[in-house]
């Protein structure tokens, strides 16, 4: 069945609900989702490593997803001691979604010494690194050997980003791929490439988990505002804009995750934009249920 999952509301102070990730668990989500993005010039961010890990300490079953964990902000050595925190916090709840970062050249990103350039040597570098350092197993840093532990499982690593550079990232090193901001459409071309890739390296092909947004109430000012953006920073053509953002009923909302299932997801992640979070939670929920048994019927008939 397809999973789902979404990011947490913020507080009327601005700050994460955490007790809304308890809420997604009860509501059958399959986990909880957090960014990694912080700019620095007072753009509300926070950090994903400490949400995450608060939403761990309210939850017991569902899982704890970044969406994604910006590699060249730290060292690998630290993310896989956070990491493996977590993991043992958590019971092993984590997916680890990777990439190589929003914003560079950010105040943030220039705040802590993070590099502009080499970001995807320094994102295949870290790939290359982070599983034998979080099962506790001696790995040369630099001019160092580190062993870290307690070891922990190693969490699935998904990899973020639409490029072929993304994707050629995710044959090689990963466990699932991660575009955004993509229609079904989109997607499904996306997927056959995907599939050159990994029988051109010889490699299985990843899990697919599509980040996006949805308006599941009806502000037509929101969907507006979200499209524009999407033609203004991203640079999309108006028409492909259009077809990003998931709205409707619960039902049009089940035919939008068909169709991305029929493109080759096996994920989709929903931030919920505009107001009352809860309603627009509990729709997307009633949305994965009726998708659940308008296709067994299907699955049975096989």
């Amino acid at each position: 069945m397809l999973r789902i999952s979404t990011t947490l509301p913020v507080t009327r102070a601005g700050v994460p609900d955490i007790a809304m990730a308890r809420r997604l668990e009860d509501l059958g989500y399959d986990s909880v989702s957090m960014a990694d993005l912080i700019v620095g010039d007072g753009t509300p961010g926070f950090d994903a490593m400490l949400v995450l890990a608060a939403a761990a300490a309210v939850t017991d079953e569902i899982g704890l997803e970044f969406g994604v964990l910006s590699l060249p902000l730290r060292p690998t050595a630290w993310i896989a001691a956070q990491i493996q925190t977590l993991q043992h916090l958590s019971g092993n709840r984590v997916t680890l979604g990777v990439g190589i970062g929003g914003f560079p050249g950010s105040p943030f990103w220039r705040a802590v010494g993070a590099p502009l350039q080499g970001r995807g040597r320094r994102a295949d570098e870290a790939l290359q690194a982070l599983p034998a350092l979080i099962r506790g197993e001696a790995t040369k840093q630099g001019e160092e050997e580190v062993t870290l532990g307690p070891a922990a499982p190693v969490p699935p690593i998904f990899i973020g980003g639409n490029s072929e550079a993304a994707m050629r990232r995710a044959v090689r090193h990963g466990d699932g791929w991660v575009p955004s901001l993509i229609s079904p459409a989109a997607l499904a071309k996306k997927v056959l490439r995907l599939r050159e890739i990994a029988h051109e390296l010889g490699r299985p092909v990843p899990s697919i988990a599509v980040g996006g947004h949805a308006i599941l109430v009806d502000d037509a000012a929101a969907v507006e505002s979200f499209t524009r953006m999407l033609v203004d920073v991203h640079g999309m053509a108006p028409e492909e804009a259009k077809a990003v953002p998931v709205t409707g009923n619960p039902a049009q909302v089940a035919e939008r995750l068909h169709a991305y299932s029929e493109a080759g997801a096996d994920m989709v992640g929903l931030s919920l934009d505009g107001g009352d979070w809860i309603r627009q939670a509990e729709a997307l929920a009633e949305a994965r249920a009726q998708l659940s048994r308008v296709r067994a019927p299907e699955a049975d008939s096989r």
